[in-house]
């Protein structure tokens, strides 16, 4: 037993340790006896103690001694800090320490305590307090363990030998610092030969050269970690390495035969697949990827073949039509080859194949071929009914050659302008045309075979319809012309132009002029402006609202057809009173009503007294109708000409709601003198009520016989129990027109020629209500 002593010169503390090298002193000096002492120097040590200790006794740590003590008992000894009490305990007698429980040095390598001696009796300390370690040394009681494990690794097949897979790491808990608890050396279990391991950095490798995917893909290898240097008595651990080899393109693609046969039907549409040729190929992915291509055969540009990017099979796709009468059978000489190819490995053979492919064309009953799918024809809109327009062609495609028939579909000349000869083809015109409603006209013509009927061709018919000189010039709006009163001799007031339906193909060229009665009027002039407009100028001034509002000026308007055709259109002149930049303020007859004094305000002041007095009339009338009461809907929508009876009949027996044979004779209803509802008071007002007598039933009875005639007529009409609607009104009507407009034709005494003198704003009711008095179209 070593003794670890603490000097502390005339008088401290000493500690005593077992069996441990020692490590070092703590000394202390003093003069001039006890009472003397000197600044300390200290050199200190440590306590050890192993882990994993399983006696029954406590465990002796060391001694804890003072040089006080002279072994008389005044002396007691005091332990601080980590662990005291509860891990380590000391004899306040001797000193001497001794650990409770078993320590793992994994968990806490080292304990700080503090020791001090006392005084027994006043308990004050003998010695300062000092501090010291107690240092937990390691034993072999943890095995190596592969943290990251298991772990999963991939290498290319065909690798050479000492390719590196994959890493493995184990670590050891024990303390590497002392002894070799903690050295870790690897070794393979299993998966020898194929693999191996370094012993001390974990690198797996390849140990076989030209280990083939295709024949095995995967190996499981079994890695050890040993600890103590891999020697007898260690600790081990292991884990699992999953090695995978992945795919080079090591294998070349073949064709599963040499030679193959496909039918096909010769109605096929272009870039159909008609055949497909299956390649065998060991490797995946990328290294499996196909290419083809038609190296020889008599369909060169008739077929194309290309991969299927999923199966990568070979399809053999149209890229023409196909006709069994020209030829019947077609064969190709086909390649297939990798798309990625490895250099290393073109050692093993070439990565492409061939095979021969024959494709028999079967055949069809096809529908018949025009000449020409799209055709175009001319034809001019003075063309008289049965001219010819143009001719179709078609032909049996097949060796039967049956006879064609043509006609028309319906659908695309719904008012039937065309005929076509079932025979010959021969398109021509069943009804005028006109350019200008329809220019062009698209038709679908059908061909069908003779002898099989359900084979129907069809091609598409443009017919333009040529534009002839048959519609007049006009002018292009509607134009409203103010002039001013103060207007000068000169002066343009209007500039007109012209518009014509037809389209010459020179483009338009109109000519304007006044016509010959108009032509020596004092007032106004017309100038051709030579491009297609022409220019409206007065010839005189002083015009006067008073005099005459209105001038109407008749204009001649011809085109440069051939031959020519022309209008005349007539230019309405008012005159008006126009503020200094010439826009018109009033026109018509209101200057003679401002010469007997009236102003503008006294005029529009008159107005709002009339509107006025209208509306209270209105409302006065609208509150006598309410008093009224009626058997209607109050929630009916007064604007609608429909009166709804919510109520119920009686069946035929009851005659007295509804006179049947009233209503299938109108003749007793004139004779009865309009017999009416019980249950309605007629209170419809005499403004309405006319002298009329209602038309016969005649009209109605003669159309529906004769519609009658023609559904019997029909063999397309409907079943003889439909219901057919007709929307025949008669000649009149028993409540005549409700329209204010018939007041024009009636002896009122009302006049609204006063509408045309409010200016351009009041324009369309003047037109309507207003008798204009101007009878002259030009003044003298």
């Amino acid at each position: 037993i070593t003794i670890l002593r603490l000097s502390m010169g005339c008088s401290g503390l000493s500690f005593n340790s077992v069996p441990l090298p020692p490590v070092g002193t703590y000394q202390r000096s003093c003069e001039g006896g006890a009472h003397h002492r000197q600044r300390r120097s200290w050199v200190w040590n440590q306590f050890f103690v192993l882990e994993e200790y399983t006696g029954d006794e406590p465990l002796y740590v060391g001694k804890l001694h003072s040089d006080v003590d002279k072994g008389e008992g005044q002396v007691k000894y005091v332990l601080n800090g980590q662990g005291a009490t509860s891990i380590f305990t000391i004899d306040e007698n001797t000193g001497d320490i001794h650990a409770t429980k078993r320590l793992d040095r994994e968990e806490q390598a080292y304990y700080t305590l503090r020791a001090q001696a006392r005084n027994r009796e006043n308990n004050l300390p003998v010695e300062p307090e000092s501090e010291f370690v107690i240092k937990v040394q390691d034993i072999n009681d943890n095995e190596p363990k592969f943290l990251n494990g298991p772990y999963s690794a991939r290498v290319p097949e065909m690798s050479p030998v000492g390719t590196s897979v994959v890493t493995v790491v184990a670590t050891d808990a024990d303390d590497p610092t002392y002894g070799n608890s903690a050295r870790v050396i690897y070794s393979i279990l299993e998966g020898q030969p194929y693999f191996s391991v370094e012993p001390k950095t974990g690198v797996v490798k390849t140990a076989l050269p030209n280990m083939d995917r295709e024949a095995r893909d995967q190996y499981l290898l079994v890695i050890q970690a040993k600890d103590m240097v891999g020697q007898m008595g260690g600790l081990s651990g292991t884990t699992s390495v999953m090695v995978t080899l992945t795919d080079v393109n090591d294998n070349p693609p073949h064709f599963s035969r040499k030679s193959y046969q496909f039918s096909m039907s010769e109605s096929l549409p272009v870039a159909s697949v008609v055949a497909k040729i299956k390649t065998l190929d060991s490797d995946v992915g990328p290294n499996a990827e196909m290419e083809y291509r038609i190296v020889d055969g008599d369909g060169l540009g008739l077929f194309r073949i290309t991969p299927d990017r999923d199966t990568q099979e070979g399809h053999i796709t149209l890229q023409k039509g196909l006709d069994f009468e020209t030829k019947s059978s077609y064969t190709l000489r086909v390649e297939v080859s990798n798309r990625n190819i490895d250099l290393r490995f073109l050692s093993l053979g070439p990565f492409s194949d061939t095979a021969t492919v024959r494709l028999i064309v079967e055949n069809v009953d096809e529908p018949p071929v025009f000449s020409l799918p799209l055709s175009k024809m001319l034809i001019s809109e003075a063309a008289k009914v049965g001219t010819t327009i143009g001719t179709v062609s078609a032909h049996d495609p097949d060796s039967t050659n049956s006879p064609i028939r043509y006609s028309i579909d319906r659908n695309t000349d719904l008012e039937r302008f065309f005929n076509i000869d079932a025979t010959t083809g021969v398109i021509s015109t069943a009804k005028p045309l006109d350019r200008e409603v329809n220019a062009i006209h698209n038709i679908t013509i059908f061909a069908m075979e003779s002898l099989h009927p359900l084979q129907v061709g069809k091609c598409i018919i443009l017919i333009t319809v040529m534009d002839i000189n048959d519609n007049a010039p006009v002018f292009a709006i509607e134009y409203e012309t103010y002039l001013c009163e103060s207007a000068r001799p000169g002066q343009v007031i209007e500039t007109i132009s012209a518009m014509d339906r037809d389209e010459p193909q020179s483009g338009h060229r109109f000519f304007f002029s006044l016509t010959a009665e108009a032509a020596g009027n004092l007032n106004f002039t017309l100038r051709d402006n030579k491009d297609n407009t022409a220019s409206v100028l007065t010839m005189r001034g002083g015009f006067q609202r008073h005099d005459q509002t209105m001038y109407r000026l008749p204009v001649l308007i011809m085109d440069g057809g051939s031959p020519a055709l022309s209008s005349t259109n007539t230019l309405s002149i008012r005159v008006c009173d126009c503020d200094p930049d010439g826009a018109p303020q009033s026109c018509g007859s209101e200057a003679s009503m401002l010469s007997a004094g009236l102003s503008t305000g006294a005029l529009i002041a008159i107005l709002a007294c009339i509107l006025t007095l209208l509306e209270g009339g209105v409302d006065r009338e609208r509150d006598r109708q309410r008093e009224k009461p009626l058997i209607l809907d109050e929630e009916r929508d007064v604007r609608e000409n429909i009166v709804r009876y919510d109520d119920e009949g009686g069946g035929e027996e009851d005659t007295e709601a509804f006179d049947m044979v009233a209503l299938r004779n109108l003749k007793l209803v004139r004779e009865s003198g309009g017999k009416t509802r019980r249950d309605v008071t007629p209170e419809v007002p005499s403004l309405f009520l006319s002298s009329r007598p209602p038309p016969d039933n005649g009209i109605f009875r003669d159309f529906i016989w004769d519609r009658l005639k023609e559904a019997d007529a029909d063999a397309s009409a409907p079943p003889y129990d439909s219901l057919q609607t007709y929307a025949f009104e008669g000649s009149g009507s028993v409540a005549e027109s409700l329209s204010s407009l018939d007041s024009l034709s009636t002896d009122s005494e009302q006049n609204y020629d006063y509408l045309s003198d409010w200016g351009p704003r009041f324009k369309k009711l003047a037109d309507l209500y207003g008798h204009s008095d101007d009878g002259n179209l030009f003044a003298s």
